[in-house]
């Protein structure tokens, strides 16, 4: 990972030393695709959704290619389902493979969860992303599944933390590991390096507290973090999220329809502490606002990526 420092030669050429910030990216959805390709306002990447690319040939390859050639690009998955005991589907990993080859991205990331699954004898896809038990059986179907799609793209994936509303109750005698030593020992065996989510380690924290009401959220997700490797990170996302009640209860929804709140800041400073410089995207899916809201979320990032690199020593 970067050190927050970077030596270039003075005028006299002399080294001198100046910061490093992290390269800030939004995830382009349609809404701004014209706009964004028409002002190129100064942004570090683009991110944008693998499956939405996977048809060969039409106008959203086509913008696609466009926007290769003036801004670096992450293509982020939903549905490799990497921790799914049935494998990954190959179709998909090949529609992958073609649009890895045909932009030649700089990142390329999916989610440590599963959508597919066998039942009645056929594989069955879930349409969610649904959370995995971190014990040691399913770090194996991980893992074998994150090495089969590094082996085919020929490059390292980044696996994303998940947002979880649901969670699996394990036997007394189970071996289960803690979230973050389950992601780091995923990286350590395959080489992948991890994204970070900030905001759905956040909303987590906020559903476990509804359970265990003493519980800071701000210091558990701080824990958290500290406990993730540094060099195993390789990008950072920051989204919104929102609250949802009924006569049953509340629950909160990672929609990446909103701001980022003041909490997933702060959270995200540490982050930057902890990890040193690191791309971070802002994501936005639902109740896409005009661009300019996420030009300004992006320079917000890029201003607290600033100031934690002029404190780091």
């Amino acid at each position: 990972m970067p050190t927050g420092l970077k030596t270039e030669p003075s005028a006299s050429g002399s080294p001198v030393t100046s910061l490093v910030d992290s390269p800030v990216g939004i995830g382009w959805r349609h809404p701004h695709y014209d706009e964004l390709l028409a002002r190129q306002p100064p942004l570090d990447f683009l991110e944008v959704h693998s499956e939405n690319y996977f048809v060969q040939g039409g106008a959203a390859l086509a913008l696609l290619e466009q926007a290769r050639s003036t801004y670096p690009i992450s293509l982020h998955g939903v549905g490799l389902s990497l921790g799914s005991a049935v494998g990954v589907d190959e179709w998909h990993l090949n529609q992958l493979a073609q649009l890895v080859k045909r932009i030649e991205p700089i990142r390329v990331s999916d989610h440590a969860c599963f959508a597919r699954g066998a039942f009645k004898a056929a594989t069955v896809h879930a349409g969610d992303l649904l959370p995995i038990p971190f014990n040691r059986e399913a770090l194996d179907v991980l893992c074998a599944n994150v090495q089969r799609v590094q082996e085919r793209l020929q490059r390292p994936l980044m696996v994303e933390n998940l947002s979880a509303y649901v969670r699996w109750s394990s036997s007394p005698e189970a071996l289960d590991e803690s979230e973050t030593d389950f992601l780091v020992e995923l990286s350590r065996r395959t080489g992948c390096a991890l994204l970070v989510d900030v905001n759905n380690i956040y909303v987590n924290a906020l559903n476990a507290q509804a359970a265990n009401p003493l519980d800071d959220p701000v210091d558990s997700c701080k824990t958290w973090l500290t406990h993730i490797a540094a060099a195993t990170v390789g990008e950072i996302h920051l989204a919104g999220h929102c609250h949802v009640s009924d006569e049953c209860g509340g629950i909160v929804i990672d929609d990446h329809g909103s701001r980022v709140c003041a909490p997933v800041w702060q959270l995200y400073r540490h982050a930057l502490e902890c990890f040193g410089p690191t791309p971070t995207l802002i994501e936005w899916d639902t109740d896409i606002p005009v661009l300019e809201v996420l030009l300004d979320e992006a320079a917000m990032a890029k201003a607290a990526s600033q100031t934690c690199a002029r404190l780091r020593p």
